[in-house]
C-alpha cells in the first residue's frame, strides 16, 4: 500500500502561482510513475500531467503544458506540480496518483485514471478572478 499526501493547495488570485507537492510513503518510489489529475465541481476527473519513474519523460494535457510543470525528487519520494499564470478555470481538487511500472507502456496509459493504483486525498486549488 502506498500512501500519497498532497499539499500546497490554497486560494490564489488569477495570474498567481502555486506549487503542489505529493509525498509518497513508498521507499521504492522509483517503481512508480506519477500523475496529477484534477476534478472541478460538477465535472469529471481529468488528466493534468504525468512523469515517468526516472524523471525522463513528462506528459501534459495540451491546454496546460505552457503553464504547468511536473517534476519529481526521487530522493525525497515527492512529485511536484508547479502551476503558473493560474486562471479561475483551474479551480479544482488536484489529486496525485501512482502507477506501477508493470501497468503497461506509460505512453499508452498515462492519461487513464483507472491505470493508476494509488491516489492521494486531494488538495483544493481555488483561483479567484
Amino acid at each position: 500500500q502506498v500512501l500519497l499526501v498532497e499539499s500546497g493547495g490554497g486560494l490564489v488570485q488569477a495570474g498567481g502561482s502555486l506549487r503542489l507537492s505529493c509525498a509518497a510513503s513508498e521507499r521504492t518510489f522509483t517503481a512508480y510513475r506519477m500523475g496529477w489529475f484534477r476534478q472541478a465541481p460538477g465535472k469529471e476527473r481529468e488528466f493534468v500531467s504525468a512523469i515517468s519513474s526516472s524523471d525522463v519523460t513528462t506528459y501534459y494535457t495540451d491546454s496546460l503544458k505552457d503553464r504547468f510543470t511536473i517534476s519529481r525528487d526521487n530522493a525525497k519520494n515527492t512529485v511536484y506540480l508547479q502551476m503558473n499564470s493560474l486562471k479561475p478555470e483551474d479551480t479544482a481538487v488536484y489529486y496525485c496518483a501512482a502507477q506501477r511500472l508493470f501497468a503497461g507502456t506509460f505512453a499508452s496509459t498515462y492519461r487513464q485514471a483507472n491505470s493508476y493504483d494509488y491516489w492521494g486525498q486531494g488538495t483544493q486549488v481555488t483561483v479567484s478572478s
